[in-house]
């Protein structure tokens, strides 16, 4: 999607994500939403349970706001979030039940999903989303390779890469991951496990969509009934050959497997053990993400099932009215007819107006309106003095040798086993300024391990001198950037 104006102004507008954010009362929505729907990973809260928590919410905040602060009873609320032109909440009666029901809308989860975003993160992991975006592309790249000898390459040289591996191992030489890499990919962990969950409901809501779209199509359908299944019965096919119904029915395969489940609670369990990952004070329910999925996923096939059912006897009762709408027409044909045969009108009995051709007048049309030409005034340009503009700098350059700076990153590296950005700055002072600078902290996100440290505060001084030869002093205050070896 193209970011441009017109896009954003219309999602400003329309989008309930969007709504939510600009809402007056969206510290309320978002805390009181994201604590009895998506902490606790629960889809479906009926009427009585989530007013009854949301007026326990709003008795401790007018205790502290004052009883002015929110008016309006709890029920009122939900209904208003509900409400087409809000759209945070889904209302609906579950089956077999009489009393309505809420679930949270995929556009709500979005927007409180971006607002854990904002808060600052003491730690913020690179390493593990480098190495998981490496390893799509290889996935990519030896999925789509069509050369056997290519492939059998390929696998020739991981099976001398796990060689050497066991090699290594039982050389006594055993690697291990240190305390920030195991943080930073516990932390990818919980998001991309979060945000699997938030995808299930977005699935759910499509199949929904289509279901509301198929049950038009059918209420608006005027041809035969044949070509109506034939239609809907390929919509049907199409979104589980979608790509959004591929992924979906891969995952929950993959999942399905007992010896999955099996390993995936073994791994939770040795995981969470780790110290590194214990400093984290991980959820309580990360322990058993997986079983999350499995009853989203469960929720997901429950709704589509009742959807196709739902359709089903909706197709049967169009059928039944429409067969009784043919068979009250032939009765009231058969009716008038019997009524004729008995006395005949006189005249004519039916008439048919005549087709008639729309007619427009040549000189209805308007007449041609050339456009009016603008006028431009010549004006004589003037150039500036020569002693006014330095043309000199328009074409100035600075460009700062990258492979400099790794051989000093790497120089100080092996004299010790971190290093920070302002060392490196004071024992080889900047040459560049600024540009220099961003350099530095480019390779640190790129070309070497690095950690920041949002607590500590240093400051960056450089110097030079100024087209006329007079001395300059800048500085920086940032971050402390630390190498690591």
């Amino acid at each position: 999607m193209t970011l441009d104006y017109a896009t954003l102004e219309l999602l400003r507008q329309s989008h309930p994500a969007w709504r939510l954010l600009r809402s007056e009362h969206a510290p309320l929505v978002a805390s009181f939403l994201q604590r009895v729907f998506i902490v606790p990973n629960v889809r479906v809260i009926t009427q009585a349970d989530l007013a009854e928590a949301l007026e326990d919410e709003l008795f401790v905040l007018r205790d502290r706001l004052g009883a002015e602060a929110f008016p309006k009873s709890a029920l009122d609320y939900l209904n208003d979030w509900a409400a087409n032109d809000k759209g945070w909440l889904r209302k609906f009666y579950a089956q077999a039940s009489d009393e309505p029901h809420f679930d949270l809308m995929p556009a709500t989860e979005k927007a409180i999903a971006w607002l854990g975003t904002l808060a600052e993160r003491s730690f913020v992991g690179t390493e593990s989303r480098l190495l998981t975006l490496f390893e799509l592309l290889k996935q990519m790249s030896e999925g789509s390779e069509t050369d056997p000898e290519a492939r059998i390459a390929e696998l020739h040289r991981r099976r001398d890469e796990i060689d050497a591996e066991i090699a290594r191992v039982l050389s006594g030489d055993l690697p291990l991951l240190d305390d920030s890499a195991l943080r930073d990919r516990f932390q990818q962990f919980v998001a991309m496990a979060r945000e699997l969950l938030a995808d299930f409901r977005e699935v759910e809501h499509n199949f929904r969509r289509l279901d509301r779209r198929v049950r038009e199509r059918i209420a608006l359908w005027e041809g035969a009934k044949g070509a109506l299944l034939e239609e809907i019965m390929g919509e049907r096919d199409a979104i589980s050959d979608s790509d959004q119904g591929k992924s979906f029915r891969a995952f929950w395969d993959f999942l399905m497997s007992s010896r999955r489940q099996d390993e995936l609670t073994a791994l939770l369990e040795r995981v969470l053990t780790l110290p590194a990952v214990a400093e984290l004070r991980p959820d309580a329910r990360t322990r058993r993400v997986h079983y999350d999925w499995l009853e989203a996923g469960e929720h997901t096939q429950r709704t589509v099932a009742q959807l196709s059912q739902q359709l089903r006897r909706f197709l049967d009762d169009q059928a039944w009215l429409e067969n009784r709408r043919i068979m009250d027409i032939l009765h009231g044909i058969e009716a008038k007819a019997l009524a004729l045969r008995e006395t005949p009108p006189a005249g004519e009995v039916m008439s048919i107006a005549d087709t008639a051709a729309a007619i427009e007048l040549p000189m209805e049309r308007p007449l041609y309106s050339p456009p009016i030409k603008p006028s431009i005034a010549d004006l004589a340009l003037e150039s500036a003095d020569d002693d006014e503009v330095d043309a000199a700098v328009l074409f100035s350059q600075v460009v700062v040798d990258r492979a400099q700076l790794v051989r000093h990153i790497r120089q100080a590296l092996q004299e010790r086993s971190q290093v920070s950005l302002r060392e490196l700055c004071e024992t080889r002072p900047l040459e560049h300024g600024l540009a220099e600078l961003v350099a530095y902290l480019q390779l640190a996100g790129d070309s070497f391990k690095s950690v920041v440290d949002e607590g500590v505060n240093e400051l960056i001084v450089w110097g030079g001198m100024t087209p006329d030869g007079q001395p300059y002093a800048r500085q920086a205050r940032l971050p402390r950037v630390i190498f690591v070896r």
